[in-house]
């Protein structure tokens, strides 16, 4: 069955934004005298906004509201934003090449304020057909409920449409969601072994995405 949708993450596939959610958690964490780790960031990674706050109260053993959380990490984040947008290389190219070729939509968990003007700034909202905020599902990844509504606002079945996704909680997501599964990890965050081999095809940059790419994702390799 040919694909008709390929579905875009934002965070780590279109901005390689994770380094930044990843110096703005240690930021937030040392300036309470407290570590953040690898460990930590990979249970926050491709989680909506309310649960990576909920991952970061239950690590750093807080009793903040997680609202405060919330508004302290997205404030260090943007300001690393207003310094210099982090376009994956390759991101907007293969964004416009699949927009002529199939349907195409975000389904990011990043907060909305931060979707919004990262869409805004790239141009990108003039792309996508349509655009589901991870804060507005029940279920963050690696549950597939941003993609299931994602799907179903383009009314397209799970096994017409593919995936981009970088994080072991977006994999899944694709996964749980019966998708096609592009992995498209960032550089500084490379997949665990089992989560790789949920993906169908495998980039190392958007530059190597192409048209063929995702017609040819439902035969084997």
């Amino acid at each position: 069955m040919p694909i008709e949708a390929v579905i875009f993450d934002m965070d780590g596939v279109l901005v390689d934004s994770e380094p930044y959610w990843l110096a703005s958690r240690e930021e937030f964490a040392r300036d309470l005298g407290k570590e953040w780790t690898d460990a930590d960031q990979r249970l926050a990674m491709g989680r909506n906004t309310i649960e990576w706050a909920q991952v970061m109260r239950e690590r750093l053993n807080l009793d903040w509201p997680v609202e405060t959380v919330m508004a302290d990490v997205i404030r260090r984040v943007k300001l690393h934003y207003d310094e210099r947008m982090p376009l994956r290389p390759g991101a907007l190219e293969a964004a416009h090449l699949a927009a002529k070729h199939f349907r195409v939509a975000l389904a990011s968990g990043s907060p909305t304020e931060i979707i919004n003007h990262v869409l805004r700034l790239t141009g990108l909202d003039q792309i996508f057909e349509t655009v589901v905020y991870g804060d507005d599902m029940p279920n963050g990844k690696p549950a597939p409920d941003i993609y299931l509504e994602t799907l179903r606002r383009l009314g397209v079945p799970a096994e017409r449409a593919a995936g981009i996704e970088d994080s072991g909680n977006g994999i899944r997501s694709l996964h749980n969601a019966g998708m096609w599964i592009i992995a498209a990890p960032s550089p500084d965050f490379p997949l665990a072994p089992e989560v790789a081999a949920l993906a169908h095809r495998q980039i190392t940059s958007l530059e190597d995405f192409s048209v063929e790419l995702v017609q040819n994702i439902t035969q084997r390799l």
